[in-house]
């Protein structure tokens, strides 16, 4: 069962993000943290993990190190360090996309299993949103992804590649049957 510090988190993260919205489908941005929650607990994860899937965008999207820093404060080492490893660059100005993305990729094998859980639930829920987005828009939907259609479908099939198979092999399914809605070139 889930603790009162679960609801803390919640209750931190739709502050952060209350009003931001996802890319495509204009709905509220908590409703990919949620589900990158519900997924980390679907899939055998801690308490911890799903603290850490519902504060993953916390520090790329509200506040960089000054987020992190209270991450830690509120909720201890731990999360705070899968909360970092979810995090894709720390470079100010940030590197360029392809740049950042290969980096990311390449770092995902030192990542503990931990962390690397709350990443493949994050990256599972993004890339289904996209396959279900790609199917009722087409083409077009590619205008919301700084990657474009090319940089975005190469990164999710990489991405999809490089997790290690001792993750669960039911998400990593899901993920990759995702992608391949949406990455034919």
């Amino acid at each position: 069962m889930l603790s009162t510090r679960f609801d803390e988190a919640f209750r931190y993260a739709h502050e952060l993000h209350r009003a931001q919205t996802r890319k495509v489908a204009e709905v509220p941005y908590i409703s990919h943290l949620l589900a990158v929650a519900s997924l980390v607990i679907d899939h055998g994860g801690s308490e911890d993990q799903a603290i850490a899937g519902l504060l993953h965008d916390a520090v790329e999207d509200q506040g960089g190190v000054r987020t992190l820093a209270e991450i830690r404060g509120l909720f201890g080492d731990v999360i705070a360090d899968m909360v970092a490893d979810c995090t894709d660059s720390w470079d100010e100005p940030p590197l360029p996309w392809r740049l950042r993305k290969e980096n990311y990729i390449a770092a995902l094998p030192a990542k503990p299993a931990s962390s690397l859980l709350v990443i493949l639930a994050d990256k599972t829920h993004n890339a289904e949103a996209i396959a279900a987005d790609y199917r009722h828009l087409g083409e077009p939907v590619w205008e919301h992804f700084n990657g474009g259609p090319q940089g975005t479908r190469w990164y999710y099939r990489t991405l999809a590649e490089a997790f290690p198979d001792t993750l669960p092999s039911r998400l990593l399914d899901r993920l990759s049957r995702a992608v391949a809605a949406f990455a034919a070139d």
